[in-house]
């Protein structure tokens, strides 16, 4: 079995690190710049860098701060917010990113995602999606959450594997800041229909939580926020506990 992820994520919003609940109720956390030295020496396997405004408010993502993000670690750097052409994945590749991750620009324009893969590679463009189980099916949304694209999730899963994204990053926004563990139905249920790589997102409150994903989701990767940010969960002593429950990670020496 492949070594499963760790990942922090920074949800960044007028240059600082903010955390909400269901994508909602937004507080102030830390400097964005300090967490990502904090989390590369915490051992983080990969650490994602979400402009979570951009989108909303038609511009581009913070490059100056991307690149003070992007120097002060040594692990993969997942960037994304307000991604909507070529120029945007080459602008977020020479600030530092080594993937890109594109959402509502994608909804927009679907033939995106293929130009962005054949020029870059499918390694390097990270198809974001926001799900929300409505009336019984799970729903895309966009522009952080806050718009209902109209789009069935799993045929939107399906279609972004055609045109070439390499890794999907699922955030439930049910989930989202509850920290009552990862949405494990909607993350099978991508699965059933996509062979790419998932990272799952939303929900963990507890090293537990992490341990049931891994154990009932075939995913690759954990990802959150509130609970290493707040310090109620250290990246190794989560890598300990898996390890000893069996599930293979990497942990610095």
């Amino acid at each position: 079995m492949l070594e499963k992820k760790i990942i922090p994520c920074m949800d960044i919003r007028d240059g600082r690190v903010v955390k909400g609940v269901k994508f909602e109720e937004i507080q102030d956390v830390t400097d964005p710049v300090e967490a990502a030295a904090y989390y590369n020496a915490q051992g983080a396997d990969e650490l994602v860098f979400y402009d979570i405004t951009a989108s909303l408010e038609g511009r581009s993502l913070m490059t100056d701060l991307l690149r003070k993000v992007a120097a002060q670690v040594s692990i993969p750097l997942t960037a994304g917010g307000g991604i909507s052409s070529l120029d945007d994945f080459a602008r977020m590749f020479e600030s530092g990113a080594d993937k890109v991750s594109i959402n509502s620009g994608a909804i927009k324009n679907p033939d995106l995602i293929e130009q962005a893969s054949r020029k870059y590679g499918p390694e390097r463009v990270v198809l974001g999606m926001d799900v929300k189980l409505v009336d019984g099916k799970y729903h895309l949304f966009s522009a952080g959450g806050r718009s209902a694209a109209g789009i069935d999730a799993l045929e939107w899963a399906r279609l972004g594997q055609e045109r070439g994204a390499g890794e999907l990053v699922l955030n439930s926004i049910d989930a989202d800041g509850v920290r009552g563990g990862f949405d494990i139905p909607m993350l099978c249920a991508v699965r059933a229909v996509s062979t790419l790589p998932i990272v799952a997102s939303g929900g963990a409150g507890s090293k537990e939580d992490f341990l049931e994903l891994f154990r009932s989701a075939n995913v690759q990767a954990g990802l959150a926020a509130s609970i290493f940010h707040f310090k109620q969960l250290t990246i190794p002593e989560l890598k300990q506990y898996l390890k000893q429950n069996g599930i293979p990670v990497h942990i610095s020496k």
